[in-house]
Protein backbone atom coordinates (compact mmCIF):
# COMPACT_ATOMS: atom_id res chain seq x y z
CA UNK A 1 0.00 0.00 0.00
CA UNK A 2 1.44 3.11 -1.04
CA UNK A 3 2.26 5.85 1.98
CA UNK A 4 -0.12 8.60 0.65
CA UNK A 5 -2.63 8.66 4.07
CA UNK A 6 -5.13 11.44 3.62
CA UNK A 7 -7.62 13.09 5.91
CA UNK A 8 -11.01 12.85 6.20
CA UNK A 9 -13.56 12.55 8.81
CA UNK A 10 -14.13 8.90 10.18
CA UNK A 11 -17.46 8.11 11.31
CA UNK A 12 -16.75 5.87 13.99
CA UNK A 13 -17.83 5.09 17.58
CA UNK A 14 -17.74 2.57 20.29
CA UNK A 15 -21.47 2.20 22.62
CA UNK A 16 -20.18 0.83 25.75
CA UNK A 17 -23.49 -0.16 26.53
CA UNK A 18 -23.80 -2.33 23.54
CA UNK A 19 -20.33 -3.37 23.58
CA UNK A 20 -20.35 -2.61 19.65
CA UNK A 21 -18.78 -0.42 17.21
CA UNK A 22 -21.47 2.72 16.01
CA UNK A 23 -21.27 4.79 12.65
CA UNK A 24 -22.56 8.06 14.63
CA UNK A 25 -22.44 9.76 17.44
CA UNK A 26 -25.85 8.38 19.05
CA UNK A 27 -26.62 4.84 19.38
CA UNK A 28 -29.86 3.24 18.18
CA UNK A 29 -30.04 1.96 21.86
CA UNK A 30 -29.94 5.78 23.12
CA UNK A 31 -26.91 6.00 24.55
CA UNK A 32 -24.21 8.73 23.15
CA UNK A 33 -21.71 7.06 21.37
CA UNK A 34 -17.62 7.43 21.69
CA UNK A 35 -15.08 8.69 19.60
CA UNK A 36 -12.72 5.49 18.46
CA UNK A 37 -9.32 7.26 17.19
CA UNK A 38 -8.31 5.16 14.09
CA UNK A 39 -5.43 5.64 11.82
CA UNK A 40 -7.25 7.75 8.46
CA UNK A 41 -8.71 7.42 6.05
CA UNK A 42 -10.59 4.85 8.61
CA UNK A 43 -12.59 2.52 6.42
CA UNK A 44 -12.74 0.27 8.95
CA UNK A 45 -14.17 -3.26 8.21
CA UNK A 46 -14.82 -6.59 10.40
CA UNK A 47 -12.08 -8.87 11.34
CA UNK A 48 -13.43 -12.74 9.75
CA UNK A 49 -12.68 -15.84 11.23
CA UNK A 50 -9.33 -15.89 8.95
CA UNK A 51 -8.45 -12.47 9.82
CA UNK A 52 -8.95 -13.34 13.74
CA UNK A 53 -6.97 -16.72 13.16
CA UNK A 54 -3.81 -15.01 11.88
CA UNK A 55 -3.67 -11.76 14.54
CA UNK A 56 -4.05 -14.69 17.02
CA UNK A 57 -1.50 -17.15 15.85
CA UNK A 58 0.60 -13.57 15.26
CA UNK A 59 0.37 -12.56 18.82
CA UNK A 60 0.79 -15.85 20.06
CA UNK A 61 4.18 -16.49 18.92
CA UNK A 62 5.53 -13.33 19.31
CA UNK A 63 3.85 -12.49 23.05
CA UNK A 64 2.58 -15.94 24.34
CA UNK A 65 -0.80 -15.29 24.34
CA UNK A 66 -3.62 -14.92 21.60
CA UNK A 67 -5.27 -11.77 21.43
CA UNK A 68 -8.72 -11.66 20.57
CA UNK A 69 -10.71 -13.70 23.16
CA UNK A 70 -14.08 -15.40 21.61
CA UNK A 71 -17.18 -13.84 21.81
CA UNK A 72 -15.52 -10.28 21.22
CA UNK A 73 -16.06 -8.51 17.72
CA UNK A 74 -12.50 -7.23 16.37
CA UNK A 75 -12.48 -4.91 13.85
CA UNK A 76 -9.43 -3.96 11.10
CA UNK A 77 -8.40 -0.70 9.87
CA UNK A 78 -5.68 -1.14 6.91
CA UNK A 79 -3.42 1.91 7.15
CA UNK A 80 -0.56 3.51 4.66
CA UNK A 81 2.52 1.58 5.02
CA UNK A 82 5.37 -0.03 2.84
CA UNK A 83 3.30 -3.24 1.95
CA UNK A 84 0.20 -3.65 4.65
CA UNK A 85 -0.68 -2.85 7.74
CA UNK A 86 -3.68 -3.26 10.05
CA UNK A 87 -4.85 -1.86 13.06
CA UNK A 88 -6.62 -4.19 15.23
CA UNK A 89 -9.32 -2.80 16.75
CA UNK A 90 -11.26 -4.23 20.31
CA UNK A 91 -13.63 -3.17 22.54
CA UNK A 92 -13.82 0.84 20.85
CA UNK A 93 -9.72 0.72 21.08
CA UNK A 94 -6.94 0.08 19.00
CA UNK A 95 -5.15 -2.66 20.56
CA UNK A 96 -2.11 -3.48 18.03
CA UNK A 97 -0.98 -3.70 14.30
CA UNK A 98 -0.08 -5.97 12.28
CA UNK A 99 2.61 -5.03 9.85
CA UNK A 100 4.09 -7.42 6.90
CA UNK A 101 7.91 -6.60 5.90
CA UNK A 102 8.01 -7.87 1.91
CA UNK A 103 11.93 -8.67 2.79
CA UNK A 104 11.27 -10.80 5.45
CA UNK A 105 8.34 -12.85 4.82
CA UNK A 106 7.02 -12.12 7.86
CA UNK A 107 4.06 -10.51 9.92
CA UNK A 108 5.75 -8.30 12.57
CA UNK A 109 3.30 -7.45 15.78
CA UNK A 110 2.78 -3.92 17.23
CA UNK A 111 1.38 -3.74 20.23
CA UNK A 112 -0.78 -1.17 22.00
CA UNK A 113 -0.52 -0.71 25.40
CA UNK A 114 -4.56 -1.05 25.07
CA UNK A 115 -3.81 -4.43 24.20
CA UNK A 116 -2.97 -5.49 28.03
CA UNK A 117 -6.51 -5.00 29.10
CA UNK A 118 -6.82 -8.24 27.40
CA UNK A 119 -4.49 -10.42 27.82
CA UNK A 120 -0.90 -10.88 29.99
CA UNK A 121 2.13 -11.45 27.65
CA UNK A 122 3.99 -14.10 28.71
CA UNK A 123 6.61 -13.70 25.89
CA UNK A 124 9.01 -10.31 25.28
CA UNK A 125 7.72 -8.62 28.46
CA UNK A 126 10.08 -6.65 30.96
CA UNK A 127 9.05 -6.09 34.85
CA UNK A 128 10.40 -2.81 36.45
CA UNK A 129 9.83 -1.09 39.30
CA UNK A 130 6.78 0.57 41.00
CA UNK A 131 9.21 3.91 40.84
CA UNK A 132 11.04 3.39 37.57
CA UNK A 133 7.45 2.80 36.30
CA UNK A 134 6.60 6.55 37.21
CA UNK A 135 8.92 7.63 34.99
CA UNK A 136 8.73 5.27 32.04
CA UNK A 137 4.30 6.65 31.99
CA UNK A 138 5.88 10.07 31.93
CA UNK A 139 7.63 9.14 28.48
CA UNK A 140 11.74 7.71 30.06
CA UNK A 141 12.65 4.98 28.19
CA UNK A 142 13.69 2.03 30.08
CA UNK A 143 17.03 2.16 31.12
CA UNK A 144 18.61 -0.84 33.37
CA UNK A 145 18.37 0.87 37.11
CA UNK A 146 14.70 -0.19 37.72
CA UNK A 147 14.85 -3.18 35.79
CA UNK A 148 13.69 -6.55 37.47
CA UNK A 149 12.56 -9.17 34.92
CA UNK A 150 13.87 -9.59 31.20
CA UNK A 151 12.08 -12.46 28.95
CA UNK A 152 14.65 -14.85 27.61
CA UNK A 153 13.32 -14.85 24.42
CA UNK A 154 13.73 -10.32 23.84
CA UNK A 155 16.53 -9.61 20.78
CA UNK A 156 17.19 -6.30 19.50
CA UNK A 157 14.27 -5.03 17.98
CA UNK A 158 11.90 -7.17 19.54
CA UNK A 159 8.61 -4.92 20.49
CA UNK A 160 7.93 -5.32 24.19
CA UNK A 161 5.64 -4.82 26.89
CA UNK A 162 7.12 -3.40 29.63
CA UNK A 163 4.79 -4.30 33.01
CA UNK A 164 5.42 -2.48 36.61
CA UNK A 165 5.87 -4.94 39.95
CA UNK A 166 2.05 -4.40 40.71
CA UNK A 167 1.22 -5.90 37.11
CA UNK A 168 -0.15 -3.06 35.19
CA UNK A 169 1.49 -2.09 31.47
CA UNK A 170 3.57 0.76 31.84
CA UNK A 171 4.63 1.41 27.83
CA UNK A 172 5.21 -0.77 24.66
CA UNK A 173 8.62 -0.02 22.58
CA UNK A 174 11.12 -1.91 20.73
CA UNK A 175 14.35 -3.70 22.89
CA UNK A 176 17.60 -1.56 22.31
CA UNK A 177 19.01 -4.90 24.04
CA UNK A 178 18.46 -7.98 23.69
CA UNK A 179 18.46 -10.71 26.76
CA UNK A 180 21.94 -11.92 27.00
CA UNK A 181 23.29 -8.56 27.21
CA UNK A 182 21.43 -7.63 29.37
CA UNK A 183 22.60 -10.61 32.15
CA UNK A 184 24.96 -8.28 34.42
CA UNK A 185 24.31 -5.22 33.07
CA UNK A 186 23.58 -2.54 35.44
CA UNK A 187 23.32 0.49 32.96
CA UNK A 188 22.16 0.77 29.08
CA UNK A 189 18.91 1.56 27.65
CA UNK A 190 16.70 -1.45 27.12
CA UNK A 191 13.88 -0.61 25.65
CA UNK A 192 12.83 2.79 23.52
CA UNK A 193 9.15 3.67 24.42
CA UNK A 194 6.61 4.63 21.68
CA UNK A 195 4.03 6.48 23.34
CA UNK A 196 0.08 5.41 22.18
CA UNK A 197 -3.10 6.60 23.41
CA UNK A 198 -4.35 4.83 26.53
CA UNK A 199 -8.06 4.75 25.58
CA UNK A 200 -10.70 2.95 27.29
CA UNK A 201 -11.07 -0.75 26.18
CA UNK A 202 -14.57 -1.99 27.07
CA UNK A 203 -13.70 -5.56 27.81
CA UNK A 204 -17.13 -7.57 27.21
CA UNK A 205 -18.20 -9.96 24.49
CA UNK A 206 -21.13 -8.80 22.13
CA UNK A 207 -21.94 -10.02 18.24
CA UNK A 208 -22.55 -8.65 15.21
CA UNK A 209 -26.42 -9.14 15.79
CA UNK A 210 -25.38 -6.31 18.63
CA UNK A 211 -23.78 -4.14 16.04
CA UNK A 212 -26.32 -3.98 13.73
CA UNK A 213 -29.04 -3.35 16.55
CA UNK A 214 -27.14 -0.91 17.74
CA UNK A 215 -26.71 1.01 13.87
CA UNK A 216 -30.07 0.44 12.85
CA UNK A 217 -30.92 3.59 13.15
CA UNK A 218 -28.18 4.67 10.86
CA UNK A 219 -28.52 2.31 8.04
CA UNK A 220 -31.97 3.06 8.13
CA UNK A 221 -30.88 6.75 7.16
CA UNK A 222 -27.88 6.20 4.91
CA UNK A 223 -30.32 3.65 3.15
CA UNK A 224 -33.09 6.29 2.80
CA UNK A 225 -30.71 8.90 1.62
CA UNK A 226 -29.56 6.35 -0.96
CA UNK A 227 -32.69 5.57 -2.63
CA UNK A 228 -33.65 9.24 -3.07
CA UNK A 229 -29.94 10.08 -4.82
CA UNK A 230 -30.91 7.23 -7.08
CA UNK A 231 -34.65 8.33 -7.66
CA UNK A 232 -32.84 12.01 -8.35
CA UNK A 233 -30.70 10.50 -10.34
CA UNK A 234 -33.42 8.81 -12.82
CA UNK A 235 -35.58 12.03 -13.01
CA UNK A 236 -32.69 13.83 -13.84
CA UNK A 237 -32.13 11.53 -16.80
CA UNK A 238 -34.62 10.87 -18.39
CA UNK A 239 -35.23 8.15 -21.24
CA UNK A 240 -31.84 6.52 -20.60
CA UNK A 241 -31.26 3.36 -19.57
CA UNK A 242 -30.34 2.68 -15.59
CA UNK A 243 -27.78 -0.37 -15.23
CA UNK A 244 -26.34 -1.79 -11.91
CA UNK A 245 -22.67 -2.31 -12.42
CA UNK A 246 -22.06 -5.47 -10.18
CA UNK A 247 -18.14 -6.56 -9.97
CA UNK A 248 -18.57 -9.06 -7.44
CA UNK A 249 -17.65 -7.25 -4.35
CA UNK A 250 -19.27 -6.19 -1.08
CA UNK A 251 -20.03 -2.38 -2.57
CA UNK A 252 -21.24 -2.99 -6.00
CA UNK A 253 -23.49 -5.79 -3.98
CA UNK A 254 -24.70 -2.56 -1.32
CA UNK A 255 -25.50 -0.92 -4.57
CA UNK A 256 -28.04 -3.82 -6.25
CA UNK A 257 -29.39 -3.89 -2.91
CA UNK A 258 -30.34 -0.01 -2.54
CA UNK A 259 -31.69 -0.47 -6.04
CA UNK A 260 -33.66 -3.40 -5.35
CA UNK A 261 -35.18 -0.97 -1.98
CA UNK A 262 -35.69 1.98 -4.57
CA UNK A 263 -38.21 -0.20 -6.61
CA UNK A 264 -35.98 -0.97 -9.43
CA UNK A 265 -35.46 -4.02 -11.47
CA UNK A 266 -32.25 -3.05 -12.96
CA UNK A 267 -30.18 -5.14 -15.83
CA UNK A 268 -26.17 -6.08 -14.06
CA UNK A 269 -23.52 -5.28 -15.84
CA UNK A 270 -19.98 -7.55 -14.89
CA UNK A 271 -16.87 -6.97 -16.85
CA UNK A 272 -15.34 -10.31 -17.33
CA UNK A 273 -11.20 -9.77 -17.59
CA UNK A 274 -10.56 -13.34 -17.64
CA UNK A 275 -8.56 -12.75 -14.74
CA UNK A 276 -11.57 -13.21 -11.85
CA UNK A 277 -11.54 -15.21 -8.86
CA UNK A 278 -13.44 -18.20 -9.77
CA UNK A 279 -15.26 -17.30 -5.84
CA UNK A 280 -16.31 -14.06 -7.73
CA UNK A 281 -17.63 -15.78 -10.92
CA UNK A 282 -20.00 -17.96 -8.73
CA UNK A 283 -21.26 -14.95 -6.81
CA UNK A 284 -21.80 -12.68 -9.63
CA UNK A 285 -24.17 -15.74 -11.07
CA UNK A 286 -25.58 -16.70 -7.73
CA UNK A 287 -26.71 -13.15 -7.07
CA UNK A 288 -28.03 -12.55 -10.91
CA UNK A 289 -30.30 -15.91 -9.98
CA UNK A 290 -31.35 -15.14 -6.43
CA UNK A 291 -32.68 -11.82 -7.13
CA UNK A 292 -33.75 -12.43 -10.72
CA UNK A 293 -32.38 -9.74 -11.95
CA UNK A 294 -31.07 -10.17 -16.29
CA UNK A 295 -26.75 -10.59 -16.30
CA UNK A 296 -25.27 -9.04 -19.35
CA UNK A 297 -21.25 -10.55 -19.37
CA UNK A 298 -18.91 -8.53 -21.71
CA UNK A 299 -15.71 -10.20 -21.72
CA UNK A 300 -12.24 -8.37 -22.03
CA UNK A 301 -9.59 -10.94 -21.69
CA UNK A 302 -8.73 -10.40 -25.14
CA UNK A 303 -8.16 -6.69 -24.49
CA UNK A 304 -5.88 -7.34 -21.48
CA UNK A 305 -3.34 -9.81 -23.20
CA UNK A 306 -3.31 -7.60 -26.25
CA UNK A 307 -2.44 -5.12 -23.85
CA UNK A 308 0.04 -7.50 -22.16
CA UNK A 309 2.18 -8.16 -25.23
CA UNK A 310 2.51 -4.74 -26.20
CA UNK A 311 3.13 -3.18 -22.78
CA UNK A 312 3.65 -5.69 -20.45
CA UNK A 313 2.45 -6.03 -16.90
CA UNK A 314 0.34 -3.43 -15.22
CA UNK A 315 1.71 -1.59 -12.40
CA UNK A 316 0.63 0.22 -9.32
CA UNK A 317 0.86 3.69 -11.18
CA UNK A 318 0.09 2.40 -14.62
CA UNK A 319 -3.23 0.23 -14.59
CA UNK A 320 -3.91 0.65 -18.21
CA UNK A 321 -5.65 -2.74 -17.83
CA UNK A 322 -8.84 -1.29 -16.41
CA UNK A 323 -9.23 0.63 -19.86
CA UNK A 324 -8.43 -2.53 -21.70
CA UNK A 325 -10.52 -5.43 -20.65
CA UNK A 326 -13.30 -3.81 -18.28
CA UNK A 327 -13.95 -0.08 -19.86
CA UNK A 328 -13.80 -0.37 -23.41
CA UNK A 329 -15.92 -3.72 -23.59
CA UNK A 330 -18.58 -2.08 -21.46
CA UNK A 331 -18.56 1.05 -23.91
CA UNK A 332 -19.22 -1.52 -26.61
CA UNK A 333 -22.01 -3.12 -24.68
CA UNK A 334 -23.58 0.02 -23.75
CA UNK A 335 -23.25 1.96 -26.94
CA UNK A 336 -24.89 -1.58 -28.96
CA UNK A 337 -27.42 -2.09 -26.67
CA UNK A 338 -29.08 1.40 -25.22
CA UNK A 339 -26.53 3.68 -26.78
CA UNK A 340 -26.49 5.16 -23.56
CA UNK A 341 -27.06 4.49 -20.07
CA UNK A 342 -26.92 5.20 -16.36
CA UNK A 343 -24.73 2.86 -14.33
CA UNK A 344 -24.74 3.03 -10.74
CA UNK A 345 -21.75 1.69 -9.34
CA UNK A 346 -20.26 1.46 -5.72
CA UNK A 347 -17.94 3.97 -5.61
CA UNK A 348 -17.07 5.17 -2.09
CA UNK A 349 -15.05 8.16 -1.10
CA UNK A 350 -13.27 6.55 1.77
CA UNK A 351 -11.80 3.93 -0.44
CA UNK A 352 -8.63 6.31 -1.82
CA UNK A 353 -7.84 10.23 -2.13
CA UNK A 354 -8.93 10.37 -5.17
CA UNK A 355 -12.17 8.82 -4.90
CA UNK A 356 -12.48 11.23 -2.23
CA UNK A 357 -12.53 14.30 -4.68
CA UNK A 358 -14.66 12.47 -7.01
CA UNK A 359 -18.18 13.94 -8.21
CA UNK A 360 -21.20 11.58 -7.26
CA UNK A 361 -22.41 11.76 -11.01
CA UNK A 362 -19.94 11.84 -13.93
CA UNK A 363 -19.35 10.66 -17.46
CA UNK A 364 -16.53 8.36 -17.45
CA UNK A 365 -13.86 9.98 -19.78
CA UNK A 366 -13.48 6.52 -21.14
CA UNK A 367 -16.65 5.59 -21.22
CA UNK A 368 -18.59 8.97 -22.36
CA UNK A 369 -21.92 7.36 -23.30
CA UNK A 370 -22.17 6.21 -19.32
CA UNK A 371 -23.44 8.43 -16.83
CA UNK A 372 -21.51 6.92 -13.31
CA UNK A 373 -23.85 7.38 -10.24
CA UNK A 374 -22.47 6.81 -6.83
CA UNK A 375 -25.31 5.92 -4.29
CA UNK A 376 -23.07 4.89 -1.42
CA UNK A 377 -20.64 7.60 -1.71
CA UNK A 378 -20.58 8.46 1.53
CA UNK A 379 -20.86 4.87 2.98
CA UNK A 380 -18.03 3.68 4.90
CA UNK A 381 -16.58 -0.50 4.55
CA UNK A 382 -18.56 -0.46 8.18
CA UNK A 383 -21.78 0.61 6.65
CA UNK A 384 -21.37 -1.87 4.13
CA UNK A 385 -20.87 -4.70 6.23
CA UNK A 386 -23.26 -4.01 9.03
CA UNK A 387 -26.22 -3.49 5.82
CA UNK A 388 -24.59 -6.84 4.24
CA UNK A 389 -25.02 -8.18 7.55
CA UNK A 390 -28.80 -7.05 8.49
CA UNK A 391 -29.69 -8.35 5.19
CA UNK A 392 -28.47 -11.62 5.30
CA UNK A 393 -26.54 -10.99 1.55
CA UNK A 394 -25.00 -13.39 -0.45
CA UNK A 395 -21.46 -11.65 -0.39
CA UNK A 396 -18.48 -12.88 -1.61
CA UNK A 397 -16.56 -15.63 0.10
CA UNK A 398 -13.03 -14.33 -0.41
CA UNK A 399 -13.39 -11.37 1.92
CA UNK A 400 -13.59 -14.05 4.60
CA UNK A 401 -10.82 -15.56 2.85
CA UNK A 402 -8.83 -12.32 4.29
CA UNK A 403 -8.74 -10.31 1.18
CA UNK A 404 -9.85 -6.87 1.81
CA UNK A 405 -10.82 -5.91 -1.91
CA UNK A 406 -12.37 -8.17 -4.56
CA UNK A 407 -11.12 -7.77 -8.73
CA UNK A 408 -8.58 -9.56 -10.58
CA UNK A 409 -6.34 -12.18 -8.88
CA UNK A 410 -3.25 -10.43 -9.71
CA UNK A 411 -4.02 -7.06 -9.82
CA UNK A 412 -1.16 -4.97 -9.00
CA UNK A 413 -2.37 -3.05 -6.24
CA UNK A 414 -2.60 -5.40 -4.14
CA UNK A 415 -0.25 -5.44 -1.75
CA UNK A 416 3.03 -8.19 -1.01
CA UNK A 417 1.25 -9.86 1.81
CA UNK A 418 -2.05 -10.36 -0.36
CA UNK A 419 -0.61 -11.76 -3.29
CA UNK A 420 1.33 -14.36 -0.98
CA UNK A 421 -1.62 -15.67 0.23
CA UNK A 422 -3.08 -15.91 -2.82
CA UNK A 423 0.00 -17.78 -4.84
CA UNK A 424 -0.53 -20.20 -1.52
CA UNK A 425 -4.46 -20.59 -2.08
CA UNK A 426 -4.68 -21.13 -6.26
CA UNK A 427 -1.22 -22.07 -7.30
CA UNK A 428 -1.57 -23.04 -10.45
CA UNK A 429 -3.57 -19.70 -11.08
CA UNK A 430 -0.01 -17.75 -9.94
CA UNK A 431 2.47 -20.17 -11.74
CA UNK A 432 0.71 -19.69 -15.11
CA UNK A 433 0.94 -15.47 -13.92
CA UNK A 434 4.31 -16.05 -13.32
CA UNK A 435 5.27 -17.87 -16.26
CA UNK A 436 3.79 -14.99 -18.37
CA UNK A 437 5.54 -12.62 -16.42
CA UNK A 438 8.73 -14.54 -17.05
CA UNK A 439 8.13 -15.20 -20.49
CA UNK A 440 7.73 -11.50 -21.19
CA UNK A 441 10.42 -9.96 -18.95
CA UNK A 442 13.04 -12.56 -20.22
CA UNK A 443 12.07 -11.14 -24.17
CA UNK A 444 12.41 -7.59 -22.78
CA UNK A 445 15.81 -7.85 -20.38
CA UNK A 446 14.16 -7.92 -17.18
CA UNK A 447 16.40 -9.70 -14.44
CA UNK A 448 14.67 -13.00 -12.95
CA UNK A 449 13.97 -10.90 -9.76
CA UNK A 450 11.46 -8.97 -12.11
CA UNK A 451 9.04 -11.70 -12.02
CA UNK A 452 9.91 -13.62 -8.98
CA UNK A 453 9.82 -10.82 -6.40
CA UNK A 454 7.09 -8.30 -7.53
CA UNK A 455 9.09 -5.90 -9.45
CA UNK A 456 6.77 -5.97 -12.07
CA UNK A 457 4.08 -3.81 -9.71
CA UNK A 458 6.64 -1.01 -10.03
CA UNK A 459 6.86 0.92 -13.23
CA UNK A 460 8.11 4.56 -13.42
CA UNK A 461 5.90 5.92 -15.85
CA UNK A 462 4.18 9.96 -16.66
CA UNK A 463 1.00 8.01 -17.27
CA UNK A 464 -1.70 9.10 -14.32
CA UNK A 465 -3.34 6.22 -12.48
CA UNK A 466 -7.05 6.42 -13.49
CA UNK A 467 -8.50 5.31 -9.92
CA UNK A 468 -11.48 6.88 -10.84
CA UNK A 469 -11.83 6.14 -14.21
CA UNK A 470 -11.21 2.72 -13.77
CA UNK A 471 -14.87 2.36 -12.44
CA UNK A 472 -17.30 0.88 -14.77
Amino acid sequence: MKNSPFLAPVPFYWCDKCHAPVMGKLCSCGEKARPVSVTPPGDVRPAFQRDRDLVNRLFEEQFGVPLIPDGYLALLNKVPDEDRMEEIIIGGAVVCAIRYIPAESRWEVLPREAAAALVVPTKRFIRVTDDAAGYIRDGSSVLMPGVTFVSPDIEVGDSVFVLSESGDCVAVGRAKMSYRETVGATRGQLVRTRRTQKPIVDAAPSTWEDAIMANNNILDLYERKSIEFIHDVIAKNPGIQPTVSYSGGKDSLVTLLITLKAGLRLPLIFADTGLEFPETIENVQKVSELFDLPLIIESGNSGFWEGFELQGPPAVDFRWCCKACKLTPVKTLIENKWGEAISFIGQRKFESAKRMQSPRVWRNRNVPCQISAAPIQHWTAMHDWLYLFREKAPYNPLYELGLDRIGCFMCPSSDIACMKDIEARYPELWADWERKLKAWGDANGKSPEWAAKGLWRIRETNEEDSDIDGHF
